[in-house]
């Protein structure tokens, strides 16, 4: 039931004689009274025998029982949802002085200026604020990725010469 039938059945109603309505369709109830009308909606309301039949049916059973277990099913997810949460936020609390370093362009992970020399950075070099931490190769131009900060790489996580995405994690340093 859309607004514009609502808007209908409100003016029907008013233009007419009538006092009190009640609609009831697919889980939706409008009442309507005229002012200074009887409040109807207050008094008990009879079942007929077809929809006391309907509540009391096996199917009824049925769906309920599917509807309370994908609750459960539900609780659970969220309950795992939480838990992921609390242990990502507790893995983020004890290392705040983490910070990742992400490529900012697509290329080719090269570790150090040429296949001879040593790599800029490796687990446990001393870095500070701009410091050649690798260089990554996009369409024949070498560009150099420099540290933003004075730490210590504590990880490498892309190998040489190996193709990296935009965002891609590639170090973390911890910050000193």
């Amino acid at each position: 039931m859309d607004f514009k039938a609502i808007q209908d059945m409100i003016k029907t109603m008013d233009d007419s004689k009538l006092g009190y309505l009640e609609v009831n369709w697919h889980g939706i109830s409008i009442v309507m009274r005229k002012e200074g009308e009887e409040d109807f909606s207050r008094q008990p309301i009879i079942q007929s025998k077809l929809e006391t039949e309907e509540q009391n049916s096996p199917e009824k059973e049925i769906i309920e029982d599917k509807i309370n277990s994908r609750r459960e099913l539900q609780k659970e997810e969220v309950t795992e949802i939480k838990k992921e949460y609390v242990e990502d936020t507790n893995a983020k609390n004890v290392d705040e002085n983490l910070v990742e370093v992400a490529s900012p362009i697509v290329g080719t992970f090269y570790a150090s200026s040429g296949p001879d020399k040593p790599p800029y950075a490796k687990v446990g070099t001393k870095v500070k604020k701009g410091d050649t931490l690798c260089i990554i190769e996009a369409m024949k131009l070498m560009n150099e990725i420099q540290s933003e900060i004075d730490g210590e790489v504590v990880e490498v996580l892309v190998e040489n010469e190996q193709m990296v995405e935009y965002g891609q994690l590639m170090f973390k340093i911890k910050a000193q």
